[in-house]
């Protein structure tokens, strides 16, 4: 059998992070056991779907990396095939029409509240053996599944173990609305058995879905995948994942500076584990990834924990790729880069430093931006010696070899002639070049800001 499982969002919103690790457990178990993964855009609420979120989802996916093998497929364009499908049921009696109208509904539910009942359809509609009721002049009716009213459906769920519900508890639930247009639990069916999904991830809050779309699927004469419903995930005060923790877009994770390797690091622990291991990449994952393995507890979102994963592959990212990233996000602020020094160079010298590619876009822009520093740091470190040492060293910058190692000698034998101590001066040189304090190891600065822009922010800074 070849695996084959799907993510299917509703392009109502966003790909939050929810949606995100739910593509990500699909994608790996599909390419550990060499299946295929299939996109499908449920988007059969019109009301609420918008071509704008459909881009959303396929930039998030393309983003962090989850190609799908098939698709994606999208609802709206299967509406015939539904039809058809419904066509067959209502002939197999396994559907029937119901002209129940909507006063009708509301007054069986208010009747059925005030008995302190569940509220469900009373199956009115429901043809006897052999027999059909006569439709009432001038209605529409919707098409109810017959849904089987003994016995139990149940399933072994892969994640939260046995599942069962009485049909008793299930009504004969809507299948196509009065226009026509078909419901989800429906289309669902309908897409898993002609797409022979054999495996659905999905978060739990499908759990109740379930029951009755294995009915369905068994109306249908059609194979019942295996189901494994993800807990939901807790943001970091262990309340439900809200905005302000973690449920915003996952392209809003790019905006902020998070490597996509970073957040799916994170997301692949989000509810599974392999033992201890806390670090790995994708190649790793889908070797290890299985259903066995994700906790049927809710996960809890740890932005700190995010945090530490991306500086850790920031550390490793190369240069290039850096240089690329905060050259994006400096233009977004109206820096160029042409003429300036090499920003992968720069990008080398603080990619340890940085937590998020914002961060070290920041510190790469005072390298192409003449920094002005504040007049009480100007005058915390711009003392009359400071000064004097910054006058030599930049007479001495006029013809040494611009190199790190030569650099660096340029400036402590400058402090130690001048009666300084490295920092007094190396501060103060900072502060001049960068407008800041504290920077990597001044001779990698000096080396890669290179000597015609040391020279000139000297100046600069001496002649104020």
């Amino acid at each position: 059998m070849t695996v084959r499982t799907r993510f299917a969002p509703s392009p109502t919103g966003f790909l939050h992070i929810g949606g995100a690790r739910t593509a990500l457990f699909s994608w790996a178990y599909a390419r550990h056991h060499g299946g295929k993964f299939i996109l499908r855009i449920e988007d059969t609420d019109v009301a609420r779907s918008t071509p704008e979120a459909v881009q959303a989802i396929l930039d998030g996916m393309q983003w962090l990396g989850l190609a799908h093998d098939e698709g994606p497929f999208y609802q709206m364009q299967r509406m015939e095939r539904y039809r058809q499908v419904i066509g067959e049921m209502l002939a197999a009696g396994t559907a029937y029409h119901c002209y129940m109208s909507k006063e009708e509904l509301d007054t069986l539910r208010a009747e059925q509240e005030a008995r302190k009942e569940k509220p469900r359809y009373d199956g009115r509609w429901r043809p006897a053996a052999g027999k059909t009721l006569p439709p009432p002049p001038a209605s529409t009716p919707v098409v109810r599944f017959r849904n089987p009213q003994e016995g139990i459906v149940a399933w072994e769920d892969q994640v939260k173990g046995h599942i069962e519900f009485a049909n008793t508890e299930l009504d004969d639930f809507v299948i196509a609305r009065a226009d026509g247009t078909p419901t989800y639990n429906f289309c669902v069916v309908v897409d898993d058995r002609d797409m022979e999904i054999t495996h659905v991830i999905r978060g739990d809050d499908h759990v109740n879905n379930t029951p009755r779309q294995i009915n369905l699927l068994q109306a249908l004469g059609a194979p019942v995948p295996q189901y494994a419903h993800l807990s939901m995930i807790l943001g970091d005060d262990g309340q439900k994942l809200s905005k302000r923790h973690g449920a915003v877009s996952v392209m809003q994770y790019d905006e902020d500076g998070y490597l996509p390797e970073a957040v799916l690091n994170y997301l692949a622990r989000l509810g599974w584990s392999h033992g201890d291991e806390e670090v790995f990449d994708m190649d790793q994952f889908v070797k290890w990834f299985d259903l066995d393995h994700i906790t049927a507890s809710a996960a809890q979102f740890n932005t700190e924990k995010l945090n530490w994963l991306n500086a850790h592959y920031l550390k490793l990212a190369d240069p290039q790729r850096l240089a690329a990233e905060a050259t994006r996000r400096l233009a977004r602020q109206g820096v160029a880069i042409a003429g300036g020094p090499d920003v992968a160079s720069v990008a080398a010298l603080y990619r340890d430093r940085a937590g998020t590619l914002n961060e070290l876009a920041d510190a790469i822009h005072p390298f192409f931006v003449p920094p002005t520093p504040p007049a009480e740091m100007c005058a915390q470190h711009f003392t009359e010696a400071a000064l004097a040492g910054l006058d030599a060293l930049r007479a001495r910058f006029v013809a040494c070899a611009w190199q790190t190692s030569e650099l660096g000698q340029v400036v402590k034998q400058t402090a130690a002639e001048a009666g300084l101590k490295m920092a007094q001066l190396a501060i103060p040189l900072r502060v001049a070049l960068l407008g800041l304090p504290q920077s990597p190891s001044i001779d990698a600065v000096l080396e890669v800001l290179g000597r015609e822009r040391v020279l000139a922010r000297l100046a600069k800074v001496l002649a104020a």
